[in-house]
């Protein structure tokens, strides 16, 4: 091992046991991370790069198994290391920030006991001293309120709430080496830059290093000193960012790079000019108002929503929010995490009744309906949730879980629902043999296709999306946004669609609702918010887009993300 790297990864494969027989999901990894080092490691969902990363701290999944190669980490080899010496590395020398927040933290331990735990296992601290220095990592990791929410359980907190507190359980003990695992995947581009600035001052300070698993090139670009890319359990290229972005040698890096979201791939179909990502070209409606005398698919006027606070008092998630969505159109609403949109989603479909205000489908005030009147309105809105680890029965095969709402609402019979949901497979870039796989069998992106399918079964008119494409890799994203706009000319569906990634909406949106503390600060068409905002949040949001601040390759990276 070089007295330079911190890691040294040589020869390593990984192996999956299956019913179809042994999967090799890695093949002959070798990478290094030096003292001080950023690597980002890219890739398509199923490349292997989680898996990779999985296998240096032995957190494998009981059908992985390790066939060959070794791991080193500070001179000693992790794969032969004994479980004590494992649990003496694990959260003291290297932090891990898992990818999903959901299955990841404990439902009833509070927030602050949950980070406290690493001092107290590895003797950093006793049990008061613990909570302190666990609020001190809270705020650390961007957590607002800290004291307040080191009180609460994981399920008062947003998605990208809890992404922040598995980043403050990795950050609490000072690794040495931290290793990510899609960590600002769920969170906000202002939150993200926060996140990841705070790395970057973990590394200078204490000479940490970083390996960063990520889809996102702008973050890569932005933070790497080299990029390793993935393609089917091999390393295809790896090197510096400038390396990578301005003059790619593989095949799959060159794909890897034109898929990548770009706010420029809207002007380029506009315009009639071939762009490799750009999604279908649509007519963009004035701030979300379509012909006159049409009836709006969604509005919503004056709605608030209250919730209580421990130790008592009361907080507005959603504070006087108004909007209008016609049919056939895409209305994005954008904003840091806790700033109300995905509350303000789960108002419109009805899942949580709002303390004031109307919300009508299709001119109906469905405010107060229940029972049989709301079910039938529900056929005609459906959700993709955030989250495709927790929305999907574990138990259940994707026949079933494509099929469900048709059976829920007597649909067909048992082969036409089968023949249907082999057909939305297909419609979500899936093949029908997936038909017969549980949710374990498949990766994050995967899961979300089927997300996705099961949502588009019984043809809503509106289709509520919450960061329906945060967890896929920028291939398979391009991939969902093309054909959410195919379905959509087709169909005249409506889309709610709730992100913090502004590159995807920039890509989607007709219109823009901005979201900051409950409050629609910002409402206009995507060109407008995009080119002219006029709130400085809105300029804030912009100003945060990951892939702007990297000084190598500025002509390629400027080109494929800004």
């Amino acid at each position: 091992m070089s007295a330079e790297n911190l890691l040294e990864i040589d020869g390593l494969a990984v192996t999956y046991r299956t019913g179809r027989g042994d999967v090799d999901a890695v093949r002959e990894v070798s990478l290094s991370v030096a003292q001080g080092e950023t690597v980002a490691v890219v890739g398509e969902s199923g490349s292997g790069k989680s898996t990779t990363v999985h296998a240096i701290i032995r957190l494998l999944p009981a059908a992985a198994h390790i066939a060959a190669g070794s791991v080193r980490f500070e001179g000693r080899d992790l794969v032969a290391a004994t479980d004590r010496d494992l649990r003496s590395v694990r959260g003291r020398r290297i932090g891990f920030v898992p990818q999903d927040p959901t299955v990841s933290l404990n439902p009833v331990v509070r927030i602050g006991d949950q980070v406290a735990e690493v001092l107290r296992v590895h003797g950093l601290a006793d049990r008061r001293t613990a909570q302190a220095r666990a609020i001190e990592a809270l705020e650390r990791a961007g957590l607002p309120d800290a004291a307040v929410r080191a009180r609460q359980y994981p399920h008062e907190l947003s998605g990208g709430m809890r992404q922040r507190v598995l980043i403050a359980i990795a950050i609490i003990g000072d690794p040495a080496l931290l290793i990510a695992d899609e960590p600002t995947s769920a969170l906000d581009v202002t939150v993200q830059r926060q996140i990841l600035d705070h790395l970057d001052v973990l590394k200078r300070e204490r000479g940490a290093s970083l390996l960063l698993i990520t889809h996102d090139l702008g973050v890569a670009a932005d933070r790497a000193d080299r990029i390793v890319v993935m393609s089917d359990g091999r390393i295809v290229e790896q090197g510096t960012p400038d390396e990578i972005l301005g003059d790619p040698r593989h095949p799959y890096t060159r794909r890897l790079i034109a898929a990548a979201p770009s706010l420029r791939a809207t002007d380029a179909v506009r315009t009639s000019e071939p762009f490799s990502n750009a999604v279908p070209a649509r007519t963009v409606s004035d701030a979300g108002r379509g012909l006159p005398g049409e009836t709006p698919v969604l509005e919503v006027e004056g709605l608030v929503k209250e919730f209580a606070l421990p130790g008592g008092g009361r907080t507005r998630a959603v504070d006087g929010v108004g909007f209008r969505l016609e049919r056939g159109r895409t209305l994005a609403l954008v904003g840091e995490s806790g700033s109300g949109k995905t509350t303000t989603a789960r108002l419109a479909l009805r899942l949580v009744d709002p303390t004031a205000g109307t919300v009508r489908i299709d001119g109906a005030d469905v405010t107060a309906l229940s029972g049989r009147r709301l079910r039938r309105v529900r056929r005609r809105v459906q959700l993709v949730q955030q989250n495709p680890y927790a929305a999907l029965n574990p138990r259940w095969r994707v026949e079933t879980i494509v099929a469900d709402p048709l059976r829920a609402f007597g649909v067909g019979s048992r082969a036409e629902r089968r023949k249907r949901a082999a057909e939305l497979l297909d419609l979500v870039a899936l093949p029908s043999t997936a038909l017969s796989r549980r949710p374990a069998d498949l990766s994050g992106g995967q899961r979300q296709r089927v997300a996705i399918a099961r949502a588009l079964a019984l043809e809503p008119a509106l289709l509520v999306l919450d960061e329906p494409v945060s967890a896929l890799d920028v291939s398979i994203q391009h991939q969902i946004l093309t054909l959410l706009t195919e379905i959509q000319r087709e169909k005249a569906l409506s889309y709610l669609f709730i992100s913090h990634d502004l590159a995807v909406v920039r890509q989607i949106a007709d219109t823009v609702g901005v979201m900051r503390r409950g409050h629609l600060v910002e409402l206009g068409t995507a060109d407008d918010v995009f080119a002219r905002p006029a709130h400085d949040y809105t300029r804030t949001l912009l100003d945060a887009i990951p892939g702007r601040r990297s000084p190598t390759a500025p002509s390629a990276i400027s080109t494929l993300l800004l």
